[in-house]
Parts: structure tokens; sequence; C-alpha cells
């Protein structure tokens, strides 16, 4: 069973702060830290490796500083790491960025099944995954909680909806989000984390893995970001003067105003 996790190295803040001029996140001086959905889809990948074989693959796109967070995927049990990294991919959006991944995982070639996290901290679009598997026209099952059964070609999984969860049967290859619900992250170990230090990590260009340059970065980004901004929150409060009937009487006033 070979599994790739798609993961990506996302701010290690709540405290998000956006350049006004370049409407991008300022990284600078901000710690980095794997998404937090993308820990419970690793963790699902080495359970799934430690139940049925095979390997893990985590792979990213990112600037060279993402080299970090695929680190820390092998100290956590993946057996391999591959950072896509190129000015090319600058600026790409979720369809720009899942088209990168698509053209790396079609070079990967022999794969089962494709765990992302349901969404990141920093888009927060939940997009990536069902657009990666449409890019490699395979099944895709979104806010998946538990992996019942998994054979060769063939995997029963439960989708959590709103009121319970349904269970879905699909065919393999496929891409599938996980929910947080779905396991709990394990703690590096020492020898994974001795692994880690070590490991190869493998960088892909665009020209390694054959992207059009029209199909990433801005240029092949469908959506612009126009401006980002926190919203300016106002509070107005007033006194109202009287006894309490008097009082009653202004505060009718002003809820009918507002209403």
């Amino acid at each position: 069973m070979n599994i790739v996790v798609c993961i990506k190295q996302v701010p290690g803040t709540t405290d998000i702060k956006i350049d006004p001029e370049t409407n991008t996140l300022v990284r600078e001086g901000v710690e980095s830290i794997v998404n937090p959905f993308d820990a419970y889809a690793l963790e699902e990948g080495v359970r799934l490796k430690e139940r049925c074989g095979g390997k893990v693959t985590a792979i990213s796109m990112g600037p060279p500083q993402a080299e970090q967070a695929l680190r820390e995927t092998i100290s956590l049990g993946a057996d391999e790491a591959i950072l896509l990294s190129d000015r090319a991919f600058a600026g790409s959006d979720t369809w720009a960025t899942s088209y990168v991944l698509s053209k790396a995982i079609s070079k990967i070639a022999d794969y089962d099944v494709i765990i992302c996290g349901r969404q990141t901290l920093d888009g927060d679009t939940g997009q990536v995954g069902p657009e990666l598997a449409e890019m490699l026209e395979i099944p895709f099952v979104a806010y998946v909680s538990k992996i019942e059964e998994i054979t060769e070609g063939y995997m029963k999984v439960q989708r959590m909806v709103e009121e319970g969860y349904e269970v879905i049967e699909m065919p393999l290859p496929a891409v599938i989000t996980v929910v947080k619900e779905i396991n709990v992250p394990r703690l590096p170990s020492i020898r994974g984390t001795m692994k880690s230090k070590t490991a190869e990590v493998p960088v892909w260009t665009a020209e390694d893995i054959g992207v059009d340059a029209n199909k990433a970065g801005i240029a092949g980004s469908p959506t612009r970001v126009v401006k980002i901004f926190f919203p300016q929150r106002t509070h107005k409060s007033e006194m109202l003067q009287g006894n309490l009937e008097e009082q009653i009487d202004q505060l009718l006033e002003k809820l009918e105003e507002i209403i």
C-alpha cells in the first residue's frame, strides 16, 4: 500500500498580520508549523502503512524552509519526503497548487491513496483535495472520520455529515480529506527524529515534474486576492437617564429605531 500525504507549512499563530501593500501574509518572524489538519492526514497514512504494509511519501509545495516541515513528517513515520519548490510556483492559488501537486504525484506514479487534511489554517478553503482528485481523474471523498476497510483496489470509509456519518465505498487509487476525529497524532520517536536529521529531502522544480509555467503561480491562478483586511469594530455606548420606567421607554424607542 503506497500512501501519499500532502502537507503544508503554515504560520503557527492565530495572530495573523497582513501586508497592506501586497495583501499577503507576513511570514517574517512568525514560527511555521505543519498545518494541524495535515498532522491527522499523516497519522492516518502511517497507520495504514502499519496495517497494510507499503510506504508513506509526504509531499509539500512551498519555499525552501518548508523542508523543515517535511523532516518533521519523517520523524512521525513518513518514509520519504519531497519538496516542490520553484519561483514559478509563487503566488499559486488553490487551483494552481493542485495542478503542481498533481504533476508531482503523477511522477511518483505508484500510489494507492492520497490523504490531505480537510483545510489549512491560512487559506481555510478546503479546495485542494477535491481539485487534486479532479486533475488526477480519480475518486474523492471529503470529511473522512474513519477508514473501515481497505484492500488492493478498494476502500470503505465513514464520511462525517451534520447528523452522523455516511459509509462510502470506492475504488483505488483515490483522494480523501480527513477530519480531526479520525485519530490522535503520535509524538515523534527518538529513532524517527534521528532519521529525520539525516534523511534526503529531494527538491523538485517545475522542470523536474513537467509543469506548464502558464498553469502555475500567478499566471495559472484564476482567482485574485484584491484586498485582505481585518474589519474595523466600533463600539458606542449611551447612558439612559431618568427613573426605571423612563429608561424602559427610552430603550424601547432605541430598539424600534434599530428594527
